[in-house]
């Protein structure tokens, strides 16, 4: 059994949501386990949400649009050039002794990723993308901003995912990293049906300003905030 974190917009008002369900976890790095899993999660939401829209954002959906979703799929236009979120993200880590290390936007995501400049012991202290410098508190602010961004772009990726409601990440653990495609995917819809995504993607600040302020609690209905807990980069 695994349990893992899924994201959607709430009936009652279409607020952005996280929580957690327990599936049926099936063990292998094969495209046809990683389907098994997914599958297995999605009937698990099902059971708690009967009228669960789910689309799994990964390179390992069924579904085409999940896979177009990826970060590494989905683009942003940087300097009349598209490249995947995940090159953005990675590209634009400052750390206390280097970067941004801009020339990893050229690069294939995956090497990106992988690139052993990010992967030392120093410390993640901004993030710099054009020319511009963004906290790393709220801690998924970043990631969650280029990746709307991008969908806002992409207008008719941005009319096809509103038709979900909810959203899965099989390779997402959340006891081992933070920022999720599907979280970032969750909030865009969030915003769109709750009409106020041309607000929020005015610019950074209000962005933060309307997203990470409060954000309701499914256990007891509280709002509470999101980033009270130290999570790792």
């Amino acid at each position: 059994m695994a349990i893992r974190k899924y994201f959607y917009c709430s009936d009652e008002n279409n607020e952005y949501v996280e929580s957690e369900a327990e599936f049926t976890f099936f063990p292998g790095f094969a495209l046809c386990q990683k389907q098994k899993c997914i599958e297995s999660f999605h009937q698990a939401i099902q059971k708690i949400h009967s009228n669960a829209s789910i689309l799994e954002i990964s390179s390992k959906s069924r579904q085409r649009l999940g896979v177009e979703l990826s970060a590494f799929n989905l683009t942003l236009l940087v300097n009349n050039m598209y490249c995947p979120i995940e090159t953005v993200f990675q590209s634009s880590k400052v750390f206390d002794t280097g970067g941004p290390y801009i020339d990893l936007l050229k690069q294939p995501p995956a090497e990106a990723k992988k690139d052993e400049r990010l992967h030392t012991d120093s410390k993640l202290i901004a993030f710099s993308f054009q020319s511009v410098n963004y906290p790393t508190e709220p801690k998924t602010a970043f990631y969650d901003w280029i990746y709307c961004s991008a969908l806002y772009q992409h207008k008719d990726l941005a009319e096809a995912i509103v038709k979900y409601n909810t959203f899965t990440d099989i390779e997402f653990n959340h006891k081992k990293s933070i920022n999720c495609q599907a979280r970032s995917a969750a909030i865009f819809v969030s915003l769109t049906r709750r009409g106020i995504l041309k607000e929020a993607m005015q610019n950074i600040d209000s962005f933060i300003r309307i997203v990470y302020s409060r954000i309701k609690d499914p256990n007891d209905g509280q709002q509470i905030s999101i980033f009270t807990e130290e999570h790792e980069l």
